[in-house]
């Protein structure tokens, strides 16, 4: 990684020198500067190979020259390749992981829900036990009541 670090820092330095050659006289110049920090012969689709990454991430264009300037160039954008693949990876997984956590509260809350019902229905059942054993014993109160009421009645 620091041998990367010291090419790629040596690629970028060397970025920026300008080199002359001689021109014949009979031919015309053009000059052309860019304020980018590319230089001319970089594709357009190089600059552009990994739009997600931030600057200081790009690859660097190589030097055309240099077979250690081009295998560095073309690891960094197989590191780049693969960072992008892991970023598209986490990205799946914190999606997935957050379905995950809506249906385990989706499910919690129905369990919940269930316990909720199982506890409610248990104290009904048993008030219904409640009601039923009060009525037999108004029931059977009334019923003492009237046999009463019927030996008063027969009585008097």
């Amino acid at each position: 990684l620091l041998q990367l670090e010291q090419t790629s820092k040596s690629i970028d330095s060397s970025a920026h020198m300008i080199t002359t050659a001689r021109v014949p006289a009979d031919k015309p110049v053009r000059i052309a500067f860019s304020l980018s920090d590319s230089p001319d012969d970089a594709s357009p689709e190089s600059s552009l190979a990994f739009p997600e990454l931030d600057q200081q991430l790009q690859p660097l264009p190589p030097c055309h020259d240099s077979q250690e300037s081009m295998q560095v160039y073309k690891q960094h954008c197989k590191i780049a390749e693969e960072y992008h693949e892991v970023k598209k990876e986490i990205a799946l997984l914190e999606e997935r992981k957050k379905e995950l956590i809506a249906r385990l509260e989706q499910v919690e809350k129905e369990s919940m829900d269930a316990a909720q019902l199982a506890k409610e229905y248990a104290e009904l059942t048993e008030e219904n036990r409640t009601l039923k054993l009060a009525q037999t014993q108004c029931v059977e109160q009334l019923e003492k009541l009237r046999i009463q009421y019927q030996k008063r009645q027969g009585s008097s």
